[in-house]
């Protein structure tokens, strides 16, 4: 990780990037109102790249990806906030277009853009050397999917669009049985499979720990949010 990354991006304001093993992540807010967060994904040995989530704002999410060429954009889910620069950003670079398989005919609705593949839990998205493991999460909306991934070094790297925050899962809006599906299979499919050092990005503001947020799992059932 390089001494300066502390994941903390503001719309407007510059990238920041963090160094793996294998994986450089760049991380850009993008919407004054929204403060989505964008991920470029690069592997460190090839220089292909990844996208996830091209949110908003394709005149400073294309000219991030560069020269070196985008190999695809995942969209983590259907919302609208999501994927407003998809069509500009597959227009310019040619990327190959993933998303949830639920939630893959609403996207292209949305914005016109096929979605290529569509994900199902347990699969894999590739690019260079780098190999991320696709983990399915119904409830924000059926078709949202988290990334991970895993060097090898035991603190694994997810990408979790809006369906784990620090302080909470992503919103139902008041559905308690989505609510109760979410809860679920992030506690059976995220902390139940992956170690506390795991950092996760999410879509919307800071970056977390699961050991961090691990012991808060309780509260989040009792107070139904």
């Amino acid at each position: 990780m390089t001494d300066d990354y502390t994941g903390r991006v503001t719309p407007g304001g510059p990238p920041q990037v963090r160094e793996l093993p294998g994986l450089t992540i760049t991380k850009l807010a993008v919407d004054d109102t929204m403060s989505n967060n964008v991920y470029l994904l690069r592997c460190t040995a090839t220089g292909a790249q990844l996208l996830v989530d091209a949110a908003a704002e394709p005149e400073r999410v294309v000219p991030l990806v560069g020269d070196a060429g985008l190999a695809g954009v995942v969209t983590t889910h259907q919302h609208w906030d999501h994927h407003r620069a998809l069509a500009a950003v597959v227009e310019a670079t040619g990327a190959t277009t993933y998303a949830g398989a639920p939630d893959a005919d609403a996207i292209t609705e949305q914005t016109g853009v096929a979605v290529d593949r569509r994900l199902e839990h347990g699969d894999t998205v590739s690019f260079g050397e780098v190999t991320l493991g696709v983990i399915a999460l119904a409830g924000h909306t059926p078709g949202s999917v988290a990334l991970v991934y895993d060097d090898g070094s035991g603190a694994p790297h997810l990408w979790t669009g809006d369906s784990l925050f620090p302080g909470g899962v992503g919103g139902t809006f008041g559905d308690d049985a989505a609510f109760r599906q979410l809860l679920g299979e992030v506690e059976t499919k995220i902390f139940g499979t992956l170690p506390d050092p795991t950092t996760f990005y999410p879509g919307h503001g800071d970056d977390s720990t699961l050991g961090d947020e691990r012991p808060s799992l309780g509260t989040w059932r009792e107070r139904g949010w």
